[in-house]
């Protein structure tokens, strides 16, 4: 697999301050183990300034360790630029959450070192995409998620370089327009996005995954983890960049009052194992929307 979307893995948490040399190379190491190719290290939203430290540490620690650059192949910068209003926030700390300017977006691509491949915005944050353009110029990939912009928003974000949409069918509310909603905006934009999936059957039910997959085709389609430092851990408590966790015996990850996903800990074995059971691919298909679609959609 290669993964777009990793917070952390194997009790390594991306997110957190005082990143080791020691628990980054564990968790490339468990990666591996897992048969994942490679992933781009994903920075949720906090302040600029804790964002870029722990993005500038974790470029500096691959830096010196062969492993991690063979397994991390750029970084994933996941906000802050999203839809503070509850639901669409998701996990995300909402105090944090601001408006999308090339002022800022400079100060986190420069913070990557050179390893910002993916950027996560909400199109509607984002004055006369501003942002969304200038990135695009950089080279790196746009996605929209976290989201609410009308259809007509998320296409002109289109026309100014948007390519992706982040974990369809997530970081939205329960309830929703039964019609109208970002949901079904996104899949009828999909021959100009790549949409991507977290395929752990929680986030989105299997069946409702594969009627997303008919919708778009395997030739729009990416499969995420949205791994966080829970990933192959099994149930207990643990943090993502500070916020409490609970992993159940579901091996689902919640807030500790239950009411919202915090990431997953879904791996690409489990991936593999769900695909058979239940979600039906082909071979073929499933390298497709894992491995060969996430590098074409960053270029790689």
């Amino acid at each position: 697999m290669f993964d777009l979307q990793v917070n952390g893995y194997a009790g390594t948490d991306f997110n957190r301050e005082g990143l080791t040399a020691e628990s980054l190379h564990h968790a490339c190491v468990c990666l591996k183990e897992d048969g994942v190719q490679a992933i781009l290290a994903t920075f949720i939203t906090d302040d600029l300034d804790k964002m870029s430290r722990r993005m500038r540490t974790l470029a500096e620690l691959r830096e010196k360790d062969p492993l991690a650059q063979e397994m991390i192949a750029g970084i994933h910068i996941e906000g802050p630029f999203i839809n503070s209003e509850k639901g669409y926030v998701g996990a995300h700390p909402p105090h944090a959450v601001k408006p999308g300017t090339v002022e800022h977006a400079k100060q986190l691509v420069d913070a990557a070192g050179g390893l910002a491949k993916l950027v996560t915005l909400a199109p509607e944050c984002d004055a006369g995409y501003a942002t969304t353009k200038w990135l695009s110029e950089q080279g790196i990939c746009v996605s929209a998620g976290h989201c609410n912009p009308s259809r007509d928003v998320l296409a002109a974000a289109c026309d100014h370089g948007l390519r992706m949409f982040t974990h369809v069918g997530n970081g939205c509310p329960m309830l929703m327009h039964r019609h109208d909603n970002i949901v079904q905006r996104a899949l009828s934009l999909k021959d100009r996005l790549w949409l991507c999936f977290i395929p752990d059957g929680v986030h989105i039910e299997f069946f409702a995954l594969q009627n997303y997959l008919r919708s778009a085709g395997v030739e729009h389609s990416i499969f995420v983890t949205d791994a966080i430092s829970a990933s192959r851990l099994g149930p207990g408590k643990f943090s993502l960049a500070g916020w409490d966790i609970v992993i159940g015996e579901d091996l689902v990850a919640r807030s500790p009052d239950g009411s919202h996903f915090v990431g997953s800990t879904v791996t690409w074995p489990r991936i593999q194992e769900n695909n058979e059971k239940h979600i039906g691919l082909t071979q073929e298909e499933l390298n497709k929307v894992s491995i060969s679609n996430p590098r074409k959609a960053l270029g790689m």
